[in-house]
This record gives C-alpha cells, structure tokens and sequence, in this order.
C-alpha cells in the first residue's frame, strides 16, 4: 500500500535553531498515526509544515504521490488536510452551526446571496447536525446554542466533527484530550474510532500514552527534530516508547527511519 500522505528531508531552521533536521513522515490511507516526542522534539514544527502553518526550508511533501507546496493552512485545508489545534480554533459567542462553517459560510442562492451576501442559515444547520449525528454528537439539543455553554468534551467534538466534515483527506488532532477529563476523553478516543471508520485517517499528536497505545495503528517517534522510528504498538510497551523517545534505549533496525 502505497502512504498517502509523506514528507521527505523536512528541515526548518529558526535563526541558528533547527526545529526540523532532514525529517520525514508517511501516513497511509484508513490509519490512526499517532506522533510522540519530547517538548522541543520537533513534533509541533513537522505538523505546521504538513498542514501549511510553516513553510519547510528543505524537503519535499507529497498528497497521494504528488508534490504539495502549501503557503497557508487554507491552501491545506482546500486540498483536504483539516487541523484540530489545541486551543480548537472555536469562536465561543457563535454557535455550534456557525463555527462549523465558520470561514466557509454558505450563502443564499440567487440575488440575496450573490449580492446581499445573506447567509443560508437553515441549510448550515441542517447539515451541522447532519454531521453531528454522523458522528453520534446529538447529545447537544440545540445546533444554535453558542459554543460557550459547551462542556470541554462537546467543544472538543464540535471541532473533530468540523474537520471530519470537510477534511476529504486527512485529519490532524494536536492533543486532543489534553484538557479534559477521564470521562470526556473517552468520548473523545470513541470518536476518533468512528472518524478512522469512515476511512478517513487521522494524524494524533499527544503526551498521553495510554490514549496513543490504545488507538493509534502505528506510532512515529519523534527525537531532535527527525524520525527517530515507527513502531507498532502490539510489538512494544508503553516503557519502550518513552525510552525511544527519551534516548534511554535504540529502537531496533527494523523499527527506525
């Protein structure tokens, strides 16, 4: 199987600083991949540069087979690369209908929109909680409520149901449990399930080691700013990750880059 998504001799320096030394990355279709490494390890960098935050330097990046030069996460987006970043990107005064299309907003058919540029609110609507409920999210009553009257957990799924409604391609999560508690993780790895079983594979970035270990297909190691290895999770141990990643321990040949 051909990968999907990959990434060639990435290098991205800072001033004298390289955030990215010679690093590559493959993400093949229908796969949870997570990404771990140390703070500072390069991991946050190589996820810029693949969704269009950064520009690389060196190297080259390729979406099924052919070379991507993305000059802003817009440009990502519109070739099927959606990112759910940490902080979410919602807006909280807006609803859950508007920050769903918030920068693509559908508008009225004819003069009213052409002109007017009026919004068709009852089709975002319609098709906000359409997705919602793709996804099993229509715990949330009301599409209009605003996002500020959400859980941490209904944010958080409000944002991974954005980007599995128009991510065509692949999906991007940076941490996505990170703030939440037990509960509201949980629904939000069950989630992540139900997006890989629409076929759409999923990038994971994340400290969590339990989460990783319990979803992710493969895991990239990420250490000074390069792929250290991928392993398979069945293969080794929670132990094993973090000493990969630490530099405690060498993977073995069959594992690294």
């Amino acid at each position: 199987m051909e990968p999907l998504l990959t990434a060639r001799g990435i290098v991205k320096r800072y001033g004298r600083v390289t955030a990215l030394d010679q690093s590559d990355f493959d993400l093949y279709p229908g796969e949870i991949l997570a990404v771990i490494g140390d703070n500072g390890a390069g991991k946050s960098s190589l996820i810029k540069a693949i969704s269009g935050a950064i520009h690389p330097d060196e190297g080259e990046i390729r979406l099924e087979g052919q070379v991507v030069n993305f000059r802003s996460p817009l440009q990502a987006r519109e070739a099927g690369i959606e990112t759910v970043y940490q902080n979410l990107a919602l807006s909280p005064a807006l609803s859950i209908a508007d920050n769903m299309f918030l920068g693509r907003e559908i508008r009225k058919s004819g003069p009213m929109g052409s002109i007017f540029r009026m919004l068709d609110r009852p089709k975002m609507a319609k098709i906000a909680r359409d997705k919602l409920s793709e996804l099993g999210l229509m715990t949330i009553q009301n599409i209009n409520q605003a996002v500020e009257t959400l859980s941490g957990g209904q944010r958080q799924g409000v944002a991974v149901a954005r980007a599995a409604a128009f991510g065509s391609k692949v999906i991007i999560l940076d941490e996505p449990t990170a703030a939440l508690g037990v509960k509201e993780s949980r629904k939000v790895l069950e989630l992540i399930l139900d997006v890989r079983k629409r076929g759409l594979p999923i990038v994971l970035i994340s400290h969590n080691m339990p989460h990783v270990f319990e979803v992710a297909d493969r895991i990239h190691i990420h250490r000074l700013g390069k792929r250290l290895c991928v392993i398979n999770p069945k293969d080794y141990t929670m132990s094993d990750a973090v000493a990969f990643m630490t530099g405690a321990k060498v993977p073995p040949e069959a594992a690294a880059a």
